[in-house]
């Protein structure tokens, strides 16, 4: 079928005698296409009932009244026929018909208008709400919200504008109430977050608009429900309102509803609202614990079994809300907990023993040792059991009570340690990802309480298993395991199958990640000397890899390179780190990119292992070598390559000459145009170890020269780099070079000094006392400009020159720079006052808060709103800052006396 015949085919008319029958699909295929099995192109079922974008009509140039709308829905002729429909002129129209027009165009561009017309349209709305009235209001909007094509931003807008419109009409929405919450529940229960965040803030408006008692009476009919959708939907509601209107108000109706004695609905209805405000207050829980735990406890004895366990789990999210307070609370409910786990199994077994793992850390470690012995027995009985969710629920469980001081280790390593790795270190624990880390974690948590070297000599063994999941996940955990808690204790015996089975799983990797290469590393590293007996081996298959054909296995052997130089470097094997350098060198042609990145990392890990001197190949012959890679655009290649001539010219500068390093700023100049920030952060950071090795002239000639290009990204790093190179060759070498630059006449050179001169200052530090009065002529000048963005600049630049000159005896220069920064308080561009209101921060900081006082004090009490504004965002900042510094500087007013003040003067 060509495209004009798929077109013309789906632009026919659906008359009565063409809709074929069946699946919503074939709706759209011809009889022939139905019978050859066609193979073109269908529809995806879950997109043939969405609103397609051809659904969307453009606005009809007959109405200008409606220009600022982006599109029409076929949807709004329905619900917005009074601006379709009519035919009257605005004169001809009544009062309300006039009122009920305008609101519909207000509301039609909240939901389809332009940014600018939505704006507009939502502030007249919320500004007129009590005008247009509630019934007006709400008898449009919430049919919008519930109809099934509205977009989610749509949706968004239009509970937005309900959330606006519901604070102004404050108590007119209480005969809405109903009507308001049938169309906002569900948005409670959906599916997105930011959704339900939404809703969950209109809802507590409404809360606060209709009031209390209002809000009870509308939720009480839902409350014991025969739908469970609507029973979950009130929960959530009453959980909300109590959240807004206090806990304390709501918690006798909640307490009310849990001990209902009429329908078992209402009080599961109640245990969900409690469950509800656990997760929306927090630990704000902990003054009414006692009557919540009262709550779920009265449904513990339940004889239904659905409800019991809804009771334990809401016992279980409180307890562990309330961690590690409030054990005096649960103590009614610990003896139907504990008969409730010796005498249910399954699925409530498994609520049971997790609300006890939720209450074990809030004992005391007597008790917490009593019912931890007792549970303990249950707990490994349930290690074999073949259901997911007990599985994860008994190891949670396990890892707190091991965390309690009650169980003794040798409990651990005889009765625990055994049925948990033969349970659970199993190929199926590893193939799923929750189930991976649920076990990590508890093996962990056993091995700080055991110690590491029983955990490790168990894991050992599953480093050599066929399955190469299991063998990645016994490397995570024992990865994670020495990381946190050291590898001291791993015996001298499983040295050797320690390192066999990391290179068996190492070898036999085929998943492109890190995790074996991390664990490997950690392990060498925490073994240090006693890796002397495996160098050799380790390196051979290195080495051997290193030559293989494949790009993944060359690159992992280069990693592991990079990993193990340190290592090798502790147990003083310099001829095979040598060996692995020629051998690295030689690789440098590499074609692929992700190769040559890893290569680079591994020749500087040797060079930082080995030092200088001792590099094999010279660095002489290196970063000649390294110098045209940097014209690679790969960025793990250029990082790396940065990195490298880095090192090499903070250590070793003088094995280079000067005419090479030129050449390398060169290309380091391209650097700075990188996306990556660690690339440009790299080079600039290079760039102040090669001025440090040649001197700051050349390197400065060639940053100064991008300070004239159009790339603001560009002058930026290059005025980073000037004010680095400054910082390492001191500022006398810079400054007069940068001040010299300011006299061209071209705006982005200016700019680029001042931004210089801004990082300089802030990396200098206390060292700009010296050039205070070199640089203040060029402040001021800055500062005058009629550019705004010269006068936003110079104020950061004085800014952190105030903050290095605090106490050094500057306070000339920075009361007439404060002179100069006064006036720009009133700029309208945000970025300008934000970065002027800074620089008198920091001059305050160095004149103190006395004079700024003299200055601020005018403007606060000023008729015009513009100037009052600025003056007191100075004066708010002054007083968070030095607050007990201002008291002197008050003025002197009859009815406030300061007798303490007058004392000690």
């Amino acid at each position: 079928m060509t495209k004009e015949s798929k077109k013309r085919r789906l632009e026919e008319p659906d008359d009565a005698d063409k809709t074929p029958t069946g699946s919503p699909a074939a709706a759209l295929l011809t009889p022939q296409e139905e019978s050859n099995g066609n193979d073109g192109y269908f529809i995806p079922f879950d997109q043939i009932d969405k609103p397609l974008p051809e659904e969307r009509e453009l606005v009809p140039s007959d109405r200008p009244e409606l220009g600022d709308l982006q599109y029409i829905r076929p949807e709004d002729k329905k619900h917005f026929s009074i601006l379709f429909d009519s035919n009257k002129t605005n004169s001809q129209l009544s009062n309300s018909e006039a009122r009920e027009l305008r609101l519909a165009k207000l509301i039609i561009k909240v939901k389809n208008g332009s940014p600018s017309a939505r704006k507009t349209a939502m502030r007249q709305l919320t500004d007129n709400a009590r005008t247009f009235g509630p019934d007006s209001l709400f008898s449009l909007l919430l049919p919008l919200l519930t109809e099934p094509t509205v977009s989610e931003q749509e949706r968004h807008l239009l509970v937005k504008l309900i959330g606006r419109i519901l604070y102004k009409l404050d108590d007119l929405v209480r005969p809405y109430t109903h009507k308001i919450l049938a169309v906002l529940q569900p948005l409670l229960l959906d599916n997105d977050q930011i959704t339900r965040i939404e809703a969950r803030e209109i809802v507590s408006t409404l809360s606060k608009a209709a009031g209390l008692p209002h809000m009870i009476s509308t939720l009480r009919p839902d409350i014991d429900n025969d739908d469970p959708q609507v029973r979950d939907a009130t929960a959530k509601t009453l959980a909300i309102v109590a959240t807004s209107l206090g806990l304390d108000n709501v918690l006798p109706f909640i307490d009310a509803v849990c001990h209902s004695k009429r329908k078992w609905e209402a009080r599961f209805t109640g245990l969900k609202t409690v469950r509800e405000i656990t997760v929306l207050v927090g630990v704000g829980i902990l003054p009414y614990l006692s009557a919540l735990v009262e709550c779920a406890a009265f449904s513990m004895q339940d004889e239904r079994t659905r409800l019991k366990v809804l009771a334990v789990d809401v016992l279980s999210s409180l307890a562990e809300t309330a961690s590690p307070y409030g054990i005096e609370s649960f103590e009614p409910v610990l003896k139907p907990l504990w008969l409730g786990i010796r005498k249910h199994s399954g699925r409530p077994l498994t609520s049971f023993i997790r609300c006890v793992g939720n209450i074990v850390p809030l004992m005391d470690p007597e008790d917490a040792d009593y019912y931890t012995k007792r549970v303990m027995n249950i707990v490994v009985r349930e290690f074999s059991s073949p259901d997911e969710q007990m599985k994860l629920v008994v190891l949670k469980v396990l890892r707190q009570c091991v965390a309690a001081q009650g169980i003794e280790n040798q409990y651990i390593l005889s009765e625990i340690l055994p049925p948990f790795f033969r349970e659970f270190w199993t190929r199926r624990m590893a193939l799923d990802a929750r189930n991976r880390y649920a076990v990590i974690e508890t093996t962990e948590a056993l091995a700080q309480r055991v110690g590491v070297s029983a955990v490790i000599e168990h894991l050992v063994a599953a480093l050599k298993n066929e399955s190469e999941p299991f063998r990645r996940m016994a490397v995570q955990a024992m990865d994670k395991i020495i990381t946190n808690q050291g590898g001291a204790e791993i015996p001298v015996r499983i040295d050797s199958l320690l390192i066999d089975g990391l290179l068996y799983a190492f070898q036999q990797q085929t998943i492109d990640d890190n995790v074996i290469l991390n664990g490997f590393g950690t392990v060498a590293t925490t073994l240090g000397t006693r890796m002397s007996p495996f160098v050799d081996e380790i390196s051979s298959i290195i080495l051997w890899r290193l030559d293989n054909a494949s790009l993944t296995v060359r690159i992992q052997a280069a990693d592991l390179i990079a990993r193990l130089a340190a290592v090798i470097r502790e147990c003083e094997r310099f001829d095979i780190l040598s060996k692995m350098g020629t051998v690295l060198y030689e690789q440098l042609g590499e074609e692929y990119p992700e190769i040559l990145g890893s290569v680079i990392n591994s020749l500087n890990s040797i060079l930082l292992a080995v030092g200088i001197e001792e590099m094999a190949p010279p660095v002489s012959d290196l970063v000649p070598r390294i110098t045209p890679i940097l014209r690679n655009r790969h960025e793990k290649v250029q990082e790396n390559s940065i990195k490298l001539i880095g090192n090499v010219a903070n250590d070793g500068p003088e094995s280079i000459s000067a005419r090479e390093w030129m050449r390398i700023c060169f290309e380091l100049l391209e650097m700075l145009k990188a996306p990556q920030r660690a690339i440009r952060r790299a080079a600039n950071d290079t760039f102040g170890y090669i001025a440090q090795a040649i001197g700051p002239q050349d390197v400065l000639v060639a940053l100064m020269n991008n300070l004239r290009v159009q790339e603001r990204q560009l002058r930026i790093c290059s005025a980073v780099a000037i004010g680095i190179v400054a910082e390492t060759c001191a500022p006398f070498t810079v400054l007069p070079a940068l001040m010299n630059e300011y006299r061209v006449p071209e705006i982005h050179v200016q700019n680029g000094v001042l931004k210089a001169l801004s990082f300089m200052f802030e990396y200098i530090g206390d060292l700009s006392k010296d050039y205070v009065y070199a640089i203040a002529p060029l402040l001021e000048d800055a500062l005058l400009n009629r550019d705004k963005v010269h006068r936003q600049t110079a104020a950061t630049a004085t800014k952190h020159l105030a903050l290095g000159c605090i106490g050094l005896g500057c306070e000339d220069v920075m009361l007439h720079l404060l002179n100069l920064l006064i006036p720009n308080v009133f700029e309208s561009s945000p970025h300008v006052i934000e970065r002027i209101l800074e620089g008198i921060d920091g001059v305050r900081a160095c004149l103190g808060p006395g004079i700024i006082m003299d200055y601020t004090l005018a403007g606060l009490f000023h008729p015009a709103r513009k100037v009052r504004t600025p003056y007191w965002s100075i004066y708010n900042s002054m007083y968070v800052q030095s607050a007990d510094a201002m008291v002197p500087y008050y003025p002197e007013i009859e009815e406030i006396s300061r007798p303490e003040l007058l004392a000690f003067i």
